[in-house]
């Protein structure tokens, strides 16, 4: 069966009597030309079944997609399942709309061929939530020659500064600390280990530095902290390794959560013990946990302000805990 040929902008233009240039400011230029002839020439491309300029042609004429690539390091749903993604997600698209952008969420974990998918990604930057200096997504990312920007730094706030001092928050006066920590590597891991400090990942290495350091100057011994590696940062898998942790340390008396919602499985499964999360959620404050006030909003505008070739604002200060019930 002989494929049909592609209706041109060229047939448009001769269908309904105008000019090529005509029919393209129809489409990109609405307000140089009169209602008439606008109506010709969608009536024209109505009969001939002609949808519109091609995006790609038009990307590689003007040199850009005005689109901004989110590539996440997470299953698709991550970004409409977990709260602190949502928030990162709404900055970006925030600036993106500001600035007529459209917002590309590429999500990876699922393969081989992840580095293949995001280079071939239709953007003109990224915004790369969180990874590893040796993921071969970022490699990728940054082999397009595009411009890269990965959550963390400058983009985001000092999280060992503010580790230590939800740490020395949390672990005052207590005997056996524990820390409940997001994945340390692209494994993905589920392990308990004391005092550990090894993570590819820079916020869980840069959390679990700051804990040490607040443990540390109470006294207490690092090398004794039994640190509860979770695959996924979600109260379910928490409670999971709560259950770990206790058969290993029954006499575990403070939790440092490096999240409110594992913070708050910490305190369902030690009603007695001080514990302490992150992010300041609302479930926090329903639940009178004490945490690291942070706004990932902002840090996702930073963050697309910066892959857009834009002066972004440090946030590395812009933070505070935000001491509740939970440590009283």
């Amino acid at each position: 069966m002989q494929q049909r040929r592609r209706v041109t902008m060229a047939d448009v233009a001769r269908a309904a009597g105008v000019s090529p240039m005509t029919v393209s400011y129809t489409y990109n230029r609405p307000q140089r030309v009169s209602s008439e002839t606008r109506e010709a020439v969608l009536a024209a491309a109505a009969r001939l079944g002609y949808g519109g300029p091609d995006p790609s042609a038009r990307s590689l004429r003007y040199g850009a997609t005005r689109t901004l690539g989110v590539v996440l390091g997470e299953h698709l749903t991550y970004a409409f399942d977990n709260p602190q993604a949502v928030e990162f997600l709404a900055g970006i698209a925030e600036v993106c709309a500001d600035r007529g952008y459209g917002m590309l969420i590429v999500p990876t974990g699922a393969g081989p061929d992840d580095p293949d998918r995001v280079a071939a990604a239709a953007v003109d930057g990224y915004v790369m939530w969180t990874t590893t200096d040796d993921d071969p997504v970022l490699t990728a990312a940054r082999g397009s020659g595009r411009p890269v920007i990965v959550h963390g730094g400058s983009f985001a706030i000092d999280n060992r500064a503010a580790a230590r001092a939800v740490g020395l928050v949390v672990f005052a006066g207590a005997r056996r600390p524990a820390v409940l920590s997001f994945p340390v590597d692209r494994a993905r891991d589920t392990f308990v280990a004391s005092g550990l400090m090894k993570a590819a990942y820079p916020v869980t290495r840069d959390r679990l530095e700051g804990y040490r350091e607040a443990v540390v100057e109470l006294g207490l011994d690092w090398s004794a902290v039994p640190v509860g590696v979770c695959r996924t940062n979600d109260s379910a898998e928490a409670r999971r390794m709560m259950e770990q942790l206790l058969a290993e340390a029954p006499d575990i008396d403070a939790v440092a959560a490096m999240n409110d919602p594992m913070a708050h499985a910490a305190q369902i499964a030690l009603p007695s013990a001080r514990v302490a999360g992150w992010d300041d959620s609302a479930l926090a404050s329903s639940a009178g946990l004490t945490t690291v006030a942070q706004s990932l909003r902002a840090q996702g505008a930073a963050c697309a302000a910066a892959a857009l070739g834009e002066a972004a604002p440090s946030l590395e200060d812009s933070w505070h805990i935000v001491a509740r019930a939970s440590t009283d």
